[in-house]
Parts: structure tokens; sequence; C-alpha cells
């Protein structure tokens, strides 16, 4: 089981810091086993020392350069960052990143060794196409995409569902996920308006691996809670 919490564009160094304290003070004190990972803002990065493993939102596909407003594999290692989401649908979505784009981010990823935690979803207007239309809409997402790489972590996250506080039905989650789970080994996560009141039941479903939460994790408290949770599941 793997917990994600992704803080997109939230939080400060010191907010970040604090909130990585706090986790960590739960993680040894309940003696928690699930593993779990943050991903905070490229400012807050730092780094840490803990059973939380530390990620980058986001980074070009180059150890440094001539590239404005990018961070690049050289600023990754300064804090010792190997894990790194990629195709996050708000990137896809609201920054116009394209499917060559994620796979020329993967492939220079994968050969650095990274943990990489490669994010499908459908908008809703392909969920409302019916399922067939949706997986193919899916299978294009991971075009290009080695789904034997070893340190590959998937997250399927349908576009419509985050942040707005709707789900799937957990059939439907589940009938995805199944239906990943027969061309991928990786681990799949879910996200989408993941919570605390909604975590056990997501959780509990077949072929759900873990989450990554973005708004339902953004209070160490509710991180920790889903942490219990899936312990609880894990048990």
């Amino acid at each position: 089981m793997l917990i994600a919490a992704n803080f997109k564009t939230f939080k400060t160094r010191q907010e970040t810091l604090d909130y990585y304290r706090d986790v960590r003070t739960f993680i040894e004190k309940n003696k928690i086993t699930v593993e779990s990972m943050i991903f905070p803002p490229a400012t807050a990065l730092n780094t840490f020392k803990g059973a939380t493993v530390v990620g980058a939102q986001n980074a070009y596909a180059v150890e440094n350069g001539a590239f404005t407003g990018e961070i690049g594999l050289n600023q990754l290692k300064e804090f010792g960052i190997k894990t790194i989401l990629i195709g996050h649908s708000e990137r896809r979505h609201i920054l116009g990143e394209s499917q060559e784009l994620m796979v020329q981010k993967f492939d220079f990823f994968k050969e650095q060794g990274f943990t990489i935690v490669y994010c499908i979803g459908e908008p809703l207007e392909v969920r409302e196409e019916g399922s067939e239309t949706l997986m193919a809409y899916l299978d294009e997402q991971l075009e290009g995409i080695d789904l034997n790489y070893e340190n590959l972590v998937i997250a399927y996250e349908p576009v419509w569902a985050i942040g707005t506080g709707l789900t799937p039905s957990t059939d439907e989650v589940e009938l995805i996920h199944t239906a990943l789970r027969q061309k991928i080994k990786a681990p799949i996560l879910y996200g989408g308006s993941v919570k605390v009141n909604n975590a056990q039941e997501l959780l509990s479903l077949n072929n759900v691996d873990g989450a990554l939460i973005g708004s339902g994790a953004l209070q160490a408290e509710n991180f920790c809670r889903i942490l219990e949770i899936a312990e609880g599941l894990q048990k």
C-alpha cells in the first residue's frame, strides 16, 4: 500500500517542513509500515530525513541548461530527490504538456533510476462516451511508457473528480483498476477527491494499491489519518 500527497501550488518551505515533521513523528510513534510520499512545490524541496519519501511534482528532462522557469536533474540531486510525478492532468490539460513530452520526461528519469509516479485519467466528456472510449483514452496516455519499468507507479485520476468532491462509484473505480491491472504489473493508485471519510472504502477495492491525494491531504492530520486507515487494511 502506498499513500502519496501532492501539495500542488500550496505550502511554503516552512509549512512543508512542519508537515513533514508531523508525519514523521506520527509514523514513528504508531509504527506505520505503509509506504508514503509527499510532493511539495519546488521551492519547498529540501533534504528530508525520515520514512516518508519526498518527490518532485515536475522537472525538465535535462541535467541543467537554458530552460527558464524549469528545474533539472542537478537541482533534484542537491536534495537527494529520486522520485517524480509525471503526467498529472493539470500539466496535461492546463499547461498543455503533450504525450510526446511525457515520454521524453519518463525516459530521461527512468535512465536516472527515479521512482516515477505516472498519472493517467480521463475528462468527463470521455467518460460519458462509455467504457470502451475511456479505456482507449487511457491507453493513449500509456503510449511510449515502459510499463515494465521496475520503479514505476501508476496513478489513475479521473480529471473530473480532482478537487471537485466528486468520485466515480466504487464499482467504476474497481472496474477500471481491474482493466488496468491486466496490462500493468506496477502498483496502481487511485486519485480524485480522496478524503479521510472515503479512504477506507476506496483503499479496500480490488486492484487499488493506494492513493494519490491532493486537497484531502493538505493537512498533516488528515494525511496521517489516511495512513492509519491504510495500515489497518494492510494487516
